[in-house]
């Protein structure tokens, strides 16, 4: 009977002792899973920027350096209307080629005909803002602003959950992110590879081949200004030694860029208050009162293409807007100091500074292969 009991104990033991063997045996493991891009090559391409002379340097961020592939690839998001909610707009629908990238539109519309409150800004350049994007400087870079349209209720109304499932789904740019980022799996396409994609594309909207370039960057001897366009261009700097009236224009549109990285009250809205404005501009983003009614000073490039004029777009033509600033100007308590008197400039005056911003005219970037649509 004793040895039976031993028995049953030395089995139960040795079972026990099998059990807790079987149990210390590593895990198996799951097979290594390949990415289904990884058999693309990368091998991206670095893209040196060509920076007009006489310009600043241009802050490109540390975690988006340019690449072919990337420029590449933002070019075709650009004017891809995959990224709306209806496939309707695009951000090329708002920043068109001809019209100097932008809609020629006094407000801008979105899906569904959906009518914004303000004027497409001009993209040429752009990589050379440095102290916020849009009209109120909400956006602090390139790739912050592309994040907002495509939720932006009024322009594109689409999330971005949906449009990274659009572009892991699409036949052709999965091998292109993977080329841009080198990404190994099509799930790996994130937002914040569509807005580097189009940063990059729009760093090198950059437009310099005016003849006030040529004659004044570039020193190109067969280029000659006008009497008229001298007057002009004396008015708008404020030529030391010039008989003629300051325009006061370069105070906020300084060479070489012709835009500032500030906001200004430029005194077309006659309001009682500061809270009166009908929209307050950086006011809302800053939540200071005295920004209300302030916006950014935007490029006078190539002005030609890009009417109407103003955050509103409430000026047609550039006539307008002289008219504006020499006899029209509204006072408020933070209108900018150089508007604070009335230019009062003759007719002929107002021809001379007008021929002068014909000057700033580059026809090049509207006909420029490497910023037209794709598809």
């Amino acid at each position: 009977m004793m040895k039976q009991k031993l028995f049953l104990f030395s089995g139960a033991l040795s079972l026990l002792f099998i059990v807790f063997a079987a149990s210390c045996k590593p895990e198996p493991q799951p097979p290594d899973v390949k990415g289904d891009l990884e058999d693309i090559p990368y091998d991206p391409q670095p893209y040196e920027l060509q920076i007009p002379q006489g310009f600043p340097p241009m802050d490109i961020p540390a975690d988006n350096p340019m690449t072919v592939e990337g420029i590449e690839l933002g070019r075709f998001l650009f004017y891809d209307s995959l990224l709306s909610l209806d496939y309707t707009v695009s951000c090329a629908s708002c920043h068109l080629q001809a019209g100097g990238f932008t809609d020629n539109k006094p407000v801008s519309n979105g899906v569904m005909g959906l009518q914004g409150t303000r004027s497409a800004m001009a993209v040429m350049n752009v990589g050379f803002v440095t102290a916020g994007l849009f009209w109120d400087g909400r956006a602090a870079t390139l790739e912050d602003q592309a994040l907002q349209p495509v939720e932006n209720p009024v322009e594109m109304a689409n999330t971005w959950e949906v449009v990274e499932e659009r572009l892991r789904q699409h036949p052709d740019y999965p091998a292109m992110f993977r080329k841009a980022f080198g990404i190994s799996d099509s799930k790996e396409i994130t937002r914040d590879l569509v807005v580097k994609a189009i940063a990059q594309f729009e760093r090198t909207m950059i437009t310099a081949n005016s003849k006030f370039d040529r004659k004044f960057l570039y020193n190109d001897p067969t280029v000659e200004f006008t009497d008229s366009e001298y007057r002009g261009f004396e008015m708008f700097f404020d030529f030391p030694g010039s008989a003629l009236p300051d325009a006061q224009c370069f105070h906020c549109h300084n060479a070489p860029l012709f835009g500032n990285n500030d906001f200004f009250n430029n005194g077309i809205e006659e309001v009682s208050t500061l809270n009166d404005f009908p929209d307050l501009g950086r006011g809302e983003v800053s939540g200071k009162t005295f920004d209300n009614g302030k916006f950014r000073a935007p490029t006078l490039r190539n002005l030609v293409f890009t009417a109407p004029y103003m955050h509103d777009g409430r000026f047609a033509t550039l006539e307008e807007v002289i008219d504006q600033y020499s006899d029209h100007i509204h006072f408020a308590d933070n209108l900018d100091e150089n508007l604070s008197y009335p230019l009062n400039l003759s007719e002929s005056q107002k021809q001379d500074l007008l021929n002068f911003l014909y000057t700033l005219t580059d026809s090049s970037i509207i006909l420029d292969e490497r910023f037209s649509n794709p598809f």
